[in-house]
């Protein structure tokens, strides 16, 4: 007999799991999180998982509090003898503490792989990681999805004449280069030089915008000012439009004022973090399909190449 597969959420994503179990063709698990007045939390499983696939939806963004519950319902799901236990992160934090940038300073995101395979997870799905080497802190399989999978499609119904494709900054090149490929389009570069987190100092665009519908792709839209800042410059280097597709809609500080009063047609972010306000200038597509298929698969050890933009390159 195949392990059941069983859905369950963290506070932080539950109306993104409610999505997830739905289109997985489930209902969301019950799970508990007992809170004590000192602020400690303990969750508790509701129902037997014993010999179940148990896939643990939480994306761990701030506070640290999602990351820490996330954590233990591992821990909770192996005590309880689930056959495999997987954790389904959408957004993974502490991504960009990916290398020393500088001296005396911790590797976050190794720190957070090593904290969830000693909890006990069997493998980990997320999107769109910050660095794609962080995959290598991991010593457990990690599905690492592709959001271009659902951005593609919006992107092509919005039928822009002159599109072209612009990187906030050298980091997002690559990320970049691939959509700009799959649609035979000219790509462009803002580089930008920060004095400090947050914070840029200076911004210069290589390449021509002059009469061009530019779409700026990134992975995560923070406080929106390096959006902002490459949308403005954009415009004054001649583009006919700009607007800009984030995976991951951390939204922190002044970011939703910066972007009301920004040149930005439209900001379309994901689900994987849930909007703190709605804005007019925001609209969110759902991941929600992309991971549920991504559940399917690797409950029914099947590929999961289709979920990538190269597969979608090679099929063209």
């Amino acid at each position: 007999m195949n392990p059941s597969v069983k859905i369950f959420s963290g506070t932080g994503s539950q109306q993104l799991a409610e999505k997830i179990a739905k289109r997985f063709g489930a209902k969301l698990g019950k799970v508990n999180i007992q809170k004590f007045s000192d602020g400690e939390f303990q969750p508790i499983f509701m129902e037997s998982i014993r010999g179940d696939y148990v896939f643990l939806v939480q994306s761990t963004f701030a506070p640290t509090d999602n990351l820490m519950e996330l954590l233990l319902m591992i821990d909770a799901a192996k005590r309880a003898s689930a056959y495999k236990v997987i954790a389904v992160i959408p957004y993974y934090g502490f991504a960009r503490q990916d290398r020393k940038d500088k001296p005396r300073v911790a590797i976050g995101s190794k720190l957070v792989a090593t904290l969830l395979e000693a909890a006990g997870a069997d493998r980990v799905i997320t999107m769109d990681l910050h660095a794609p080497q962080i995959q290598a802190f991991f010593d457990v399989p990690v599905d690492h999805l592709d959001s271009s999978a659902i951005f593609i499609p919006y992107i092509e119904q919005l039928k822009l004449k002159n599109l072209t494709f612009a990187a906030p900054d050298v980091g997002s090149t690559n990320r970049v280069r691939e959509i700009a490929s799959y649609f035979n389009a000219e790509m462009v570069i803002c580089d930008k030089h920060r004095k400090r987190a947050n914070e840029i100092a200076s911004m210069v665009v290589i390449g021509d915008v002059q009469g061009k519908d530019i779409v700026l792709i990134d992975d995560i839209c923070d406080t929106a000012g390096t959006l902002t800042k490459a949308a403005a410059l954009l415009k004054e280097k001649g583009a006919t439009s700009v607007r800009a597709l984030c995976t991951h809609p951390i939204l922190s500080g002044k970011a939703y004022e910066n972007v009301a009063n920004s040149v930005l047609e439209e900001l379309i972010v994901c689900d994987t973090i849930p909007l703190k306000q709605e804005t007019p200038k925001i609209r969110v597509i759902s991941v929600a399909d992309l991971f549920a298929i991504a559940i399917r698969n690797a409950a029914e050890n099947k590929s999961i190449t289709s979920l990538f933009i190269h597969s979608q390159l090679r099929n063209r």
